[in-house]
């Protein structure tokens, strides 16, 4: 039980604080090296993509002409079987065969968002890509197939479109200022762990409080060592 209680380590949370402050300008300057080292990935070496975005609205005709609100709660049920259909394989590799696409139904399936705001039965289709031109053409070709699909599966009259795709002018990513704030984050935690695991595993005894704390023992008096002797004790061990 004693030798437990020998092996438990005390952290003074005021200690480490001071010790944190003590090192600001370490902390600062780590944090700013690697923020400045995302910002510069961010903006030099990861390849900026476009997002283009085209919509459609479905609606069932119905024998009456006016819509009730049962239509409308139904048809916004079914936008994520939409969704689904948008996303199937047979868009997809109808659209890679179109466009002469060279990636696999797996890789077009992750550029390719479809998102259905709530209470509402407009579909949005958002294609991802390096070349703004391509990922236009790709969100309009993705809606065409997928518009005769969902008719054909769905037994739907007609699906309107809402928007056509646009050409993205402003690259959707990478975000310069959130990578930054992401490396200096990092920055900061990667040096602040460090600087915490030098102090818990630095055993060596610095003052008459360590004298006292981790041997019982008083002190009588304090011996001061000069600049240049510490130095030369240094350079013999």
């Amino acid at each position: 039980m004693d030798s437990q209680r020998e092996d438990v380590i005390e952290i003074d949370l005021l200690e480490i604080f001071s010790l944190l402050l003590g090192n600001l300008w370490l902390i600062a300057s780590v944090s700013l090296f690697f923020a400045l080292g995302c910002f510069a990935v961010s903006k030099y070496v990861v390849a900026p993509y476009y997002e283009s975005t085209t919509k459609i609205y479905i609606l069932n005709k119905t024998e009456s002409a006016a819509v009730t609100y049962s239509d409308v709660q139904m048809g916004t049920q079914l936008t994520k079987d939409y969704a689904e259909l948008i996303n199937s394989r047979y868009v997809l590799e109808e659209v890679m065969q179109k466009l002469n696409l060279g990636m696999e139904y797996e890789d077009l399936l992750k550029v390719v968002r479809v998102s259905t705001p709530s209470d509402t039965r407009i579909v949005s289709i958002t294609v991802e890509d390096v070349d703004p031109v391509e990922a236009m053409h790709m969100a309009n070709c993705i809606r065409e197939v997928a518009s005769e699909h969902i008719q054909n599966v769905m037994d739907i009259d007609a699906v309107n479109v809402v928007e056509t795709a646009n050409m993205p002018t402003q690259k959707a990513g990478p975000s310069c200022l959130k990578w930054t704030m992401i490396g200096g984050i990092i920055g900061c935690f990667i040096i602040c762990a460090v600087i915490l695991v030098q102090y818990l595993v630095d055993d060596t005894i610095k003052t008459s409080e360590d004298v006292e704390k981790y041997l019982g023992l008083s002190t009588l008096a304090l011996i001061p060592v000069s600049e240049q002797e510490a130095v030369r004790r240094k350079k013999r061990g």
